[in-house]
């Protein structure tokens, strides 16, 4: 058993238990929760730092052999994935130290996201579809009881539908991972890649794959199961949204890519096909959403579902260069999207509103905060030399490369229209006057505010590095589409 790939999903599920132990002390508990998230970040570079150096890692538990013990699997991309996990937990945590109110630590808030973070570290690495299963369900558990956390009704009503919609998925899932088993005798990936090309039934094995991408569709928001999406993610505290926001529906990407790469290339013609139609809808559906919107977090979870567009197209043209565009996207674009739901918590604060029509002067209160706002806002824009305009010309190039002219055409049109949104969020809440100058003694304290700032700073700093070094990182990003386009080499790291 490799420890380093347990550590990942170990470290969340202790420091959640522990701080259910410490249940009457919230300091306690905020300790806990900064310590597992920092210790977290800490094993994420180390395991990508591993695989990097010797590639694949395995990690078979209880040392039973494959297929009949639980599995562990990082490759680049998975590892890649845990490790932006383990920078948004910290970054969320820490901001969370700052806003969370008693009400909602009292009743474990920073337990519940540890636990989150476990799930989604779960869902990367395992190497089996019944656990991937599970690893769906801790996050479902963790994200329901955030969302409702609170007891509003906008977050009540919003839970509702989110549950609702997921429980409908996870019996997708459950029926297509029978299914699965059924037709092939196991779930273990590895051996489902080798096994369903000798399904006697080809229609049955399409019939599958169908059933998978609607399941992880509805996770992902993928049109035309993305409308749960936008009625959600801006009701619960902002420090959730920001978590929800960046990694929930990446999971969803992730098992997409996963399948979509793995198991299902016997009928891309067909498969891909779908999924690049889809990718074109998701795309324009979620971007003209979001420049009707007036409330910036509104604005923001169309956004997700338009970005989500970009990703899955880099899975539906199925080539190197648009997987690796693909992978690069998904990383950037977590980094990003929260940092901006971060940023409307501290405009929020300052001004009362998530109102557009409502705030006004930021630039004028906080040069900062709107610095802070424009590098990811430009970053999700795609303008240069931001690390969203590199994921962009990626898939675009491989879009041309493909001939794909109309899915070339909607990805440049949605960053154009992504653009004027973070062009209007901008004006209105950054550049023009506030509608009422607020007494500085009501405001928040200076103190508080900067506290805020840190874990923005951070991710803006971090969103400026990878498009400086756009160049190593999308070689590492292509080392990762190798691997996923190359299942050889995961098929023989697993079952050797």
């Amino acid at each position: 058993m490799n420890l380093l790939v347990a550590l990942p999903i170990l470290i969340p599920m202790l420091g959640g238990a522990l701080g259910l132990l410490a249940w009457r002390s919230r300091t306690f508990q905020r300790g806990i929760g900064l310590v597992s998230s920092v210790a977290l970040l800490i094993a994420s570079i180390a395991l990508m730092a591993e695989v990097l150096d010797r590639g694949i890692v395995v990690s078979r538990i209880g040392n039973w052999p494959t297929p009949f013990g639980i599995i562990l699997v990082a490759d680049i991309f998975s590892a890649a994935m845990v490790l932006v996990t383990g920078i948004i937990g910290a970054a969320v945590v820490i901001y969370s130290l700052a806003i969370a109110d008693r009400r909602r630590e009292a009743f474990g808030y920073y337990p519940l996201v540890t636990f989150l973070l476990m799930g989604v570290c779960g869902a990367f690495l395992t190497g089996d579809i019944f656990n991937l299963y599970v690893w769906f369900e801790v996050m479902l558990i963790s994200s329901f009881v955030l969302l409702a956390l609170g007891g509003e009704r906008a977050q009540i009503e919003a839970a509702v539908k989110y549950v609702t919609l997921n429980l409908i998925s996870s019996a997708i899932f459950l029926t297509a991972a029978g299914l699965t088993y059924g037709a092939t005798g196991t779930l273990n990936m590895a051996l489902l890649s080798e096994r369903l090309p000798d399904v006697v039934q080809p229609g049955l094995t399409s019939a599958i794959a169908m059933l998978y991408l609607v399941a992880f569709g509805i996770k992902a928001a993928i049109f035309p199961l993305h409308f749960w999406l936008p009625a959600a993610y801006h009701t619960p505290p902002v420090a959730v949204s920001a978590l929800f926001a960046g990694l929930l529906t990446k999971v969803g990407v992730y098992a997409l890519i996963r399948v979509f790469t793995l198991l299902f290339v016997e009928d891309v013609g067909f498969t891909h096909q779908l999924i690049l139609w889809s990718a074109g809808a998701t795309m324009l559906i979620g971007v003209l959403g979001a420049i009707v919107q007036q409330d910036m977090r509104r604005i923001l979870s169309f956004h997700i579902v338009s970005q989500i567009g970009y990703m899955i197209m880099g899975l539906g043209l199925f080539t190197r260069l648009a997987i690796a565009g693909a992978v690069f996207y998904v990383i950037h674009h977590i980094i990003v999207k929260a940092n901006l739901f971060l940023v409307s918590g501290v405009a929020h604060r300052i001004r009362g509103s998530y109102d557009l029509r409502k705030i006004g002067g930021l630039y004028t209160y906080t040069p900062l905060l709107a610095i802070l706002f424009m590098i990811p806002a430009m970053s999700l824009a795609g303008i240069p030399p931001l690390s969203g305009f590199f994921a962009k010309l990626a898939l675009v190039r491989a879009g041309i490369e493909s001939e794909q002219w109309a899915m070339v055409v909607i990805a440049l049109f949605a960053g154009l229209l992504t653009l004027f949104s973070m062009i209007k969020i901008w004006n209105e809440a950054f550049w023009k006057p506030a509608p009422q100058e607020p007494d500085p003694r009501s405001g928040p304290p200076p103190s508080g505010i900067r506290i805020l700032m840190g874990p923005i700073a951070a991710l803006a700093l971090l969103t400026l590095l990878i498009g400086a070094g756009a160049g190593p990182l999308f070689r590492i990003a292509e080392r990762a589409a190798d691997q996923l386009l190359g299942r050889s080499v995961y098929i023989e790291a697993v079952l050797r």
